[in-house]
C-alpha cells in the first residue's frame, strides 16, 4: 500500500464514528476489566463481558441471550458455563416453563461482581469527566441513549 493510500485509509477510519465507537469500547472494556480483575480476583475475559449488558436481572433464557449476542446457542452456553463456574452467573428454573432455565447473576458473587463492575465503570467515567468536562460527558451520555434507542428499533 502506498503512503497516499495509507493516509487516505487512516483519514477514512478517523472520520468514521462507528470505527471510533468500536475502538473506544474496546479500550474502555480492557481498562475496566483490568481494574475489576485486580479487585475481584475473577478471571473475567472480554468475551464474558459481552453477556452482561444483555442479561435481564430476573434472568434470560440461553436461546434469547444467544440471539441478543448474535452468536450460536453453543457459543453463548460456553461463556455462561465459565461464568457459572466462577459463581458470577447461575441457572435457575424458569417460573413460566419448568422445562427451561433462566440465566441470571448469581445471588452472592454475581450481584457483588455486577456492583463492583458498575463501580469501576463509574470511576472511569468520573476520570473521563475530569479529562473532557462534565458537560461533554453528559452530552455523550444523552447521545448514546438516543443512538441506542434508534439501533434497538432496527430502523436503519
Amino acid at each position: 500500500m502506498s503512503q497516499p493510500e495509507r493516509a487516505t485509509l487512516e483519514r477514512a477510519k478517523r472520520g468514521s464514528i462507528s470505527q471510533l465507537l468500536f475502538k473506544c469500547a474496546r479500550l474502555l472494556n480492557e481498562t475496566a476489566l483490568a481494574r475489576a480483575r485486580e479487585r475481584s480476583g475473577l478471571d473475567v475475559r472480554p468475551a464474558h463481558t459481552t453477556i452482561f449488558p444483555h442479561l435481564d436481572l430476573e434472568g434470560t433464557r440461553l436461546t434469547e441471550l444467544a440471539r441478543r449476542l448474535g452468536v450460536s446457542k453453543q457459543a453463548a452456553g460456553q461463556l455462561v458455563d465459565e461464568l457459572v463456574e466462577m459463581g458470577v452467573l447461575e441457572r435457575v428454573p424458569d417460573p413460566v416453563d419448568a422445562r427451561a432455565k433462566l440465566i441470571r447473576f448469581g445471588r452472592r458473587r454475581g450481584g457483588l461482581a455486577l456492583m463492583e463492575g458498575l463501580a469501576v465503570l463509574g470511576e472511569i467515567e468520573g476520570k473521563l469527566a475530569d479529562e473532557l468536562g462534565r458537560q461533554r460527558i453528559d452530552a455523550l451520555h444523552e447521545t448514546l441513549l438516543r443512538l441506542l434507542a434508534v439501533l434497538e428499533r432496527g430502523s436503519l
